[in-house]
């Protein structure tokens, strides 16, 4: 094999003598340099810069792969011809040429020993050293002129010329380096690159290779970690099933303690009958408190299976700082592929070292820092290596405890044995306790038969006693009026009563006939009394509420305040109570939906900044409820801004709004029951109420206060709180309305919170959320403290606007009993949004919300593409405040313009969002947090099947279809725990495989969502209790703040 070695110094351009090069007696060829004065130091340069030493090139030369041609020059001087040239320059070169001298270079093809290179190489050291002495001397004939010589011929050098310039110069004359040995000195430079670029694209794909194998190895990492976490995930369950039992032994301990008590006491004849059923009952009370101590150390036992999840959190936290270590190789790798980059980058450099020899020196000293970081790169390898090792040790870690947690799994097993004969036992307690009941049942029977009796006989006494006397003389009637009018005279009753006292003697009221025949022969004292009971006396038992919010449906609606404030009124107005709404009258408002609206005559003045300003008041009725219309007569124009919210001054606007609507109430002269605000716009009345209010004589009331969202609190600095004539020293306080976040700044709602009788929100899984310091948004401390008064209430829906059988926007209406219609208006709205009907039984998904981030929007976001994996459709109604989600959710949409099965409609459409609930199989509400939520109700409503994240409102009134602890009546749809695309995943997998399974199953889950009740008669149930009871302590305290 060929082999060729080459002086650094023949490939720098300070080569401007000749070389001679002749075979002789088989000895090397000698290679002859004559530098010039300016490129020689420069190349010694170069050198240097490169920081390779003679051994450290020897030693890249010896582990190179490709072999390397050695060239051994001995430098042979000419004395009396040096002594001739006048310059050692390209001249000479040139003068050589014209007196026709040849080269003829010969190459030596064996491989040469190392002492004969070194004996070459001190030659050739030796005579650089004269020529640059002498050199020296000439430098002070003509240095200008040479180096500009140089430089020129330099910067036009070309391949031939330095060909030329290649010439070996010996006594006995030479001949020409020919081309075809040329070629090979390039070839030799090609492959030199090649080998270069070889050891790095070893080295790239060595560490490719470690790191695929460090990758694969942390993914089985992590599938045991999957692995662990589930398995604590069910111990976690099988605990919560444990405490569940624990709490059904309990209730049924007070049911037959009851029973014990209910079946002694009414037959005192069947003595012993009773006596035996006691001891029956003792007996099995007995064994159930045996149950209960049996649960009890199963549960003591289970706990200590949660001593698993702390080796869990140690091995997730060693599988982080692994996963770091990846991404630090990972960004290494990709500094390798950089300099592999660039090594591409030298190949299409490689053509300009036709043109120029300085180029090529540059590429080889690029070449050798591309080599000396492939070592680098083979020493982080290394380093790859070692954690890899340290990766093992943590897998055989895992091992050990994946081989406890399945010891773990086994005493779970008979654990859950043994749950399985408790189980049991209880169900044959159960057995004997129903026939019990069954005998409770048949006696409260009885009783109820008894009462119904009764009841009919009170009815017809009181039907009898409210026909009017009509067997009485007129004197009597005379004589009882005449009666009246002394006492009054007398100023023994008041006028009021009196009137109401002659109404009924002209009416011949029974009431008070039979009253006077009873007081006949009574003294005068007790005879007026029990004339004062009757008129003292409320002939209704309804109660007068009266609503101050921002917000009420359809007129002024932003979001569920709206439905709330316009169904609870409606609900309690249809139980008997006056109720009444109080609202700013926006310039926005759907005019069109008030009937009868009109201003009144009078004008209302209220306070605020230190004057007083006008109010003009409006009246006129809501969808049945009667409703005033406060419109500020302020320079500031507060509700003519075109919108509800989002003013920079909403602060002033809603704390105006809220003394107003006190003042209408004061003036006015009315005395309502219950003052009911909502949210933090008018969350200002409590405290006003009691601190201005009261004290003049608007004190009939009590207030509830309701948050629907504990998310917006409304903070203000604390100097905007005395706009309104609140004390700002006063509550600005801890204990008052200052806010947990600054000293000088005031929350509404916490002030709600202190100042109401009554605090509530809009579920009860929500109320125990906001609880919790995650939760309650700064509020949780104020919450726990007056917990007495907060309760948590699920709201309703309005079952008159949301009908299937009779929504006017709907192509065909439908019920739980006819779906039919349903089908239709599937195939209408793919025929409106321009979907395909191609498959008619492929799953439609609905989604109709506000894109904010509480609504999931990352979650919303990988619905969309995972129906379409599934094969589904998926439809998106809402559209997003916030600028960058909008602008996101538009791409999206661009995305899916003209998609077969995608269609994203980014507005509000109140129609529209008729057909989508009508039209949809199922409904995706994937929420990181939900006060309540009226979609999951309303998409039930239409037969649609809810997927809800479980939080707040969505767990209390969305239950999953695969829960066996929960009663199949109650199961109505899919719901997920994490906040994230694996749990969504696994609900809407789940939803889908129902779908295509069962039709069958799929349509009577669909008649049962239809038919459950989301009206608000159980919620306004709820909220006249509480009125009640508010109202009646009131009345039954002095103190009545």
């Amino acid at each position: 094999m060929t082999t060729t070695k080459l002086s650094s110094c023949f490939l720098t351009n300070g080569l401007v003598g000749g070389i001679s090069c002749k075979r002789e007696h088989g000895s090397s060829p000698r290679f002859f340099y004559l530098p010039s004065r300016r490129l020689l130091p420069a190349s010694c340069k170069i050198r240097q810069q490169r920081g390779f030493d003679s051994n450290k090139r020897q030693e890249i030369k010896k582990g190179s792969p490709e072999p390397i041609l050695p060239i051994n020059s001995s430098l042979q001087s000419n004395s009396d011809e040096e002594d001739s040239q006048p310059d050692t320059g390209l001249g000479s070169v040139e003068s050589e040429l014209e007196k026709g001298t040849n080269i003829h270079p010969t190459v030596e093809t064996n491989h040469v020993d190392s002492s004969t290179e070194k004996r070459d190489e001190d030659v050739q050291k030796s005579e650089v050293t004269r020529l640059k002495s002498k050199l020296s001397k000439k430098k002070g004939e003509s240095v200008h002129d040479a180096t500009t010589d140089d430089r020129q011929d330099l910067n036009v050098l070309t391949v031939p010329e330095v060909a030329k310039a290649l010439l070996i110069k010996e006594s006995g004359g030479g001949d020409q380096f020919s081309d075809g040995q040329f070629g090979e000195l390039m070839t030799m430079i090609r492959n030199a690159e090649k080998s270069d670029i070889l050891r790095l694209d070893q080295a790239r794909v060595s560490a490719l290779a470690e790191l695929s194998k460090i990758l694969s190895e942390k993914e089985a990492l992590q599938g045991e970690i999957n692995v662990l976490e589930m398995k604590l995930a069910e111990t976690d369950e099988r605990i919560k099933t444990a405490a569940q039992e624990k709490v059904r032994v309990e209730l049924l301990e007070e049911q037959l303690e009851k029973l014990r008590l209910e079946m002694v006491s009414p037959h005192p004849e069947s003595d012993g009958y009773v006596l035996a059923l006691s001891k029956e009952i003792e007996t099995l009370k007995i064994e159930n408190v045996s149950l209960r101590n049996d649960i009890e150390r199963l549960k003591s036992k289970l706990e200590s299976v949660e001593n698993t999840g702390e080796r869990v959190v140690v091995l997730a936290k060693e599988c982080s700082g692994l996963e770091s270590s990846v991404k630090d190789l990972e960004s290494k790798l990709l500094v390798s592929q950089e300099d592999v980059s660039k090594l591409s980058s030298l190949k299409t450099e490689c053509s300009d070292l036709w043109t120029k020899v300085e180029s090529l020196q540059l590429l080889l000293d690029r070449a050798t820092k591309q080599a000396e970081q492939a070592v680098l790169v083979l020493q982080q390898n290394q380093e790859l290596k070692n954690k890899v090792e340290k990766i093992e040790e943590s897998v055989k870690e895992a091992n050990v405890y994946k081989e406890s947690s399945e010891k773990i799994q086994q005493y779970n097993e008979l654990m859950q044995d043994k749950v399985e004969l408790l189980e049991e036992r209880l169900e044959k307690s159960d057995a004997e306790i129903f026939s019990y009941v069954q005998l409770y049942q048949e006696s409260i029977k009885e009783f109820q038969e008894t009462l119904e009796r009764l009841k009919e006989e009170s009815n017809n006494r009181k039907e009898a006693r409210d026909e009017p006397v009509d067997d009485m003389p007129w004197d009597y009637w005379s004589r009882l009026l005449l009666t009246v009018d002394g006492w009054l005279l007398e100023k023994k009753i008041a006028n009021d009563d009196a009137e109401s006292l002659r109404e009924m003697v002209w009416k011949k009221d029974r009431r008070i006939h039979d009253t006077y025949i009873d007081v006949k022969d009574k003294s005068e004292r007790d005879a007026i009394s029990a004339f004062l009971k009757l008129v003292s006396s409320p002939t209704s038992q309804g109660l007068y509420v009266v609503h101050i919010a921002a917000e009420m449906a359809p007129v002024a609606k932003v979001g569920g305040l709206g439905d709330v404030v316009a169904g609870l009124g409606k609900a309690l107005q249809r139980r008997g109570h006056l109720v009444e709404i109080i609202l700013p009258k926006y310039d926005c408002m759907q005019y069109d939906r008030v009937r009868d609206l009109r201003a009144l005559d009078t004008v209302v003045e209220s306070y605020f900044d230190g004057k007083l300003y006008k109010n003009k008041i409006w009246i006129g009725t809501v969808e049945g409820l009667p409703v005033h219309f406060i419109e500020p007569q302020h320079p500031s124009k507060f509700f003519w801004r075109g919108q509800f919210y989002g003013e920079k001054d909403d602060f002033k606007r809603f704390s105006y709004f809220s003394r107003a609507a006190l003042e209408l109430l004061l003036q006015s002269g009315k005395k309502p029951d219950i003052i009911h605000c909502h949210d933090w716009q008018t969350a200002f009345v409590a405290p006003l109420y009691w601190d201005l209010y009261a004290p003049k004589g608007l004190d009939s009331a009590r207030i509830c206060f309701t948050c629907h969202n504990f998310e917006y609190q409304g903070t203000s600095s604390a100097s905007d709180l005395g706009s309104c004539g609140l004390d700002v020293n006063q509550l600005n306080r801890p204990d008052r309305m200052q806010d947990h976040s600054s000293g000088d700044r005031v929350n509404p709602v916490k002030g709600a919170i202190i100042f109401s009788n009554i605090v509530t929100t809009v579920s009860p899984t929500y109320a125990q959320e906001v609880r919790t310091s995650e939760g309650g948004k700064g509020l949780h401390s104020t919450l726990n403290s007056n917990s007495k008064k907060f309760i948590g209430i699920l709201n309703g829906i309005d079952t008159d606007s949301w009908n299937p059988a009779t929504d006017p926007f709907l192509k065909a209406q439908f019920n739980a009993k006819d779906l039919q219609g349903k089908d239709e208006n599937k195939y209408a709205l793919r025929k409106q949004l321009g979907l395909s009907s191609a498959e008619s039984r492929r799953p439609l998904v609905g989604c109709i919300t506000r894109l904010v981030p509480q609504k999931g929007v990352h979650l919303i976001r990988h619905a969309i593409y995972r129906t379409l994996e599934l094969g589904g459709q998926f439809v998106l109604l809402g559209s997003s405040p916030v600028p960058h989600i909008q602008r996101e959710f538009e791409g999206i949409e661009q995305q899916f313009k003209s998609h077969d099965h995608v269609r994203l409609l980014l507005k509000y459409d109140e129609a529209l969002s008729h057909s989508i609930y009508a039209a949809s199989d199922m409904f995706i509400i994937p929420s990181i947090f939900e006060p309540c939520g009226l979609t999951q109700m309303i998409a039930m409503r239409y037969g649609s099947i809810p997927i809800a994240r479980k939080t707040g409102g969505l767990n209390d009134s969305v239950f999953d279809i695969d829960d066996d602890t929960i009663p199949t009546q109650f199961q109505n749809g899919f719901t997920f725990q994490t906040a994230d695309e694996q749990g969504l995943n696994y609900a809407l997998e789940r939803a889908f495989n129902h779908y295509k399974m069962d039709e069958e199953k799929w349509v009577r889950l669909m008649e049962k969502v239809m038919s459950i009740d989301f009206s608000w008669a159980s919620s306004a149930t709820q909220y006249e209790e509480l009125y009640t009871r508010s109202v009646a302590r009131a009345r039954a305290s002095p103190n009545r703040t």
